[in-house]
């Protein structure tokens, strides 16, 4: 009976060991306790470049606060990073969900993280997108959407679409690269598409043909930058 107490205990008291030896500090300003913070996101602009409409995008990608957290989060495992931009996508989301919810009935939507192939997943052991998903269903409660981690998969292992520079090279590379793997879960559901980071809007297109083949409603995204 006393056994998973104690673990929390003790994580609790390891995580805070941890905390005094290795200390928190943001990845652009150094500050201690949080692993980005909000004065440093303040300074990042806006996404410009422009997009497809249903796209929202937070950042611009080409700022280097902003790059830099990415790859973090990505290539250094600095997942509390994803909390800290999942606050920041929660307060868009409600922004555009107040008006497509009385315009376009896009009520009792279902959040969807856009996947990694099986091999990617591997190599990195987590999908950021998921991460942030997570903790935006940890925010909302359920009161404004749901989280589906496996109805969207990726079927083929692509090349990063960042080290493809052709548009065309691009879109062909992604074709034919997700599945749903239960119909019923989207059929005439209203969808949000969770990403890190969108560029040509490729990876988001293809996702969202794949997803309307299978029935779904309304498609929406958001992701961090562009």
């Amino acid at each position: 009976m006393l056994k998973y107490p104690l673990s929390i205990t003790y994580m609790s008291f390891l995580n805070t060991i941890l905390g005094i030896v290795f200390p928190v500090k943001c990845i652009l300003c150094g500050k201690t306790g949080v692993d980005l913070c909000l004065e440093c996101l303040k300074d990042a602009p806006a996404a410009e470049r422009e997009s497809a409409r249903w796209i929202f995008p937070l950042y611009d990608y080409r700022h280097p606060g902003i790059k830099k957290a990415l790859w973090f989060l990505k290539y250094k495992g600095r997942k509390r990073l994803a909390d800290v931009f999942a606050e920041i996508i929660y307060g868009r989301i409600l922004e555009e969900l107040s008006d497509l919810s009385v315009m376009e009935n896009f009520n009792n939507a279902i959040l969807v993280p856009i996947p990694l192939s099986p091999k990617r997943y591997r190599e990195r052991g987590f999908n950021q997108a998921e991460l942030i998903c997570k903790k935006l269903i940890e925010i909302d409660q359920d009161e404004n959407f749901r989280l589906e981690e496996n109805v969207l998969i990726k079927i083929k292992n692509t090349e990063h679409q960042v080290r493809i520079q052709d548009r065309r090279a691009r879109l062909k590379n992604l074709i034919g690269s997700f599945a749903v793997k239960n119909e019923a879960l989207v059929k005439n559901k209203n969808i949000i598409l969770i990403d890190d980071v969108t560029t040509t809007g490729a990876t988001l297109n293809e996702a969202r043909k794949t997803l309307k083949q299978a029935g779904a409603r309304k498609i929406i995204a958001f992701t961090i930058a562009h």
